[in-house]
C-alpha cells in the first residue's frame, strides 16, 4: 500500500492555512477591442478535507476557478494561495476529473488508474521498485467503487458510469491534496448519476480528500458538499455561501426531506435572481 495512500497529513504546519484561499480573484478577456469581465473580486476559502461545490449560470467562471487551482490558467488579478503560498504554475498535488473520463483505450482499467504514478513526482522515480505496492493501492480504490472485477477490462468494455469511476480512482491514486471535479457526472443518466454520488461519498470518506466540484445539478451539490457557493451571472461574484449541515453518510432518502428541499430552494432562488 502507498504510504498513507488514503489519508492526509494533519500536522499543525499543514493545517495552519486553508488548503485553497481565493482572495479578490478577477478575470477578464479582451477580444476585438472589447473587454468582458468574467470574475469580479471573488473571495472564499476551502479548508482541509472540505468538499465545496460551485454552482451558478453558464459562463460565470466556475471552470475558470478550477483551472486556476490546477495552474492551467494564470491568476490575472487577486491572489490564489495553496496551503499559504501563491500558485505560480502547475501543481503536482492536484487530481482532476472531467465530464469526459478520457481513459487511454490501449490500457486496461488498472493500468489507466496507475498512470499518474508513472508521470507525477515523487512516484515516477520509484514506479518500477514500488509497482506491487502501487497496484495494491489501485486495487483498493477500484474495490471501493465496485470495479474490483473489472481491472483487466479495456475502456470500450466499460459503461459510462464505470469509466467515470475509473477516472475518479485515477485522479486520487497519487494522493492529491485537492481533487477538482468539473461536472464529472453531467453526461450520465439520472439513475447512474445518483449511484455516482453515493460512490463519490464513499471515496471521500476513504481518502479524506479536499474537493472542489463544479456542477449545474443543485441536488448533486447539496448531497456531496459541506459548503455550496452560488455565483452570479458575469461579472460574477459570490452571492451566497450555504453551509450544508446534513448528517453524513448521506442517503438518497435524505434528498426527499423538508430540510433538503429547504436548502435546494435557497440555492434555486439565488440562481434565478
Amino acid at each position: 500500500m502507498l504510504d498513507s495512500p488514503l489519508t492526509k497529513d494533519t500536522s499543525s504546519s499543514a493545517a495552519s492555512h486553508p488548503v485553497l484561499d481565493f482572495q479578490d480573484i478577477s478575470l477578464a478577456y479582451a477580444s476585438k477591442g472589447h473587454t468582458t469581465t468574467v470574475l469580479d473580486r471573488v473571495s472564499f476559502a476551502v479548508e482541509r478535507s472540505q468538499f465545496v461545490s460551485i454552482v451558478g449560470p453558464s459562463g460565470c467562471g466556475k471552470t475558470s476557478l478550477l483551472r486556476m487551482v490546477s495552474g492551467l490558467l494564470p491568476v490575472q488579478q487577486g491572489t490564489l494561495n495553496f496551503q499559504g503560498s501563491p500558485i505560480n504554475g502547475s501543481l503536482h498535488s492536484v487530481g482532476i476529473a472531467f465530464q469526459n473520463p478520457v481513459l487511454l483505450p490501449w490500457r486496461n482499467t488498472l493500468q489507466n488508474v496507475l498512470l499518474p504514478l508513472e508521470v507525477v513526482q515523487p512516484h515516477k522515480q520509484h514506479f518500477r521498485q514500488k509497482l506491487t505496492e502501487y497496484k495494491q493501492a489501485a486495487r483498493e480504490l477500484l474495490a471501493t467503487v465496485g470495479l474490483d472485477n473489472f481491472q483487466k477490462h479495456y475502456p470500450w468494455q466499460l459503461s459510462g458510469g464505470m469509466k467515470q469511476r475509473a477516472s475518479l480512482c485515477r485522479a486520487l491514486i497519487h494522493q492529491p491534496e485537492v481533487l477538482l471535479l468539473d461536472e464529472p457526472f453531467g453526461a450520465l443518466d439520472a439513475f447512474t448519476r445518483e449511484d455516482m454520488w453515493e460512490m463519490m461519498q464513499a471515496l471521500r470518506q476513504r481518502t479524506q480528500c479536499t474537493a472542489m466540484l463544479v456542477t449545474h445539478d443543485l441536488r448533486e451539490a447539496l448531497y456531496l458538499s459541506d459548503v455550496v457557493y452560488v455565483m452570479s451571472p458575469r461579472p460574477s461574484k459570490i452571492v451566497l455561501e450555504l453551509p450544508v449541515d446534513l448528517p453524513r453518510p448521506r442517503t438518497m432518502e435524505m434528498t426527499f426531506t423538508d430540510e433538503f428541499h429547504h436548502l435546494y430552494d435557497r440555492l434555486r432562488r439565488h440562481i434565478r435572481h
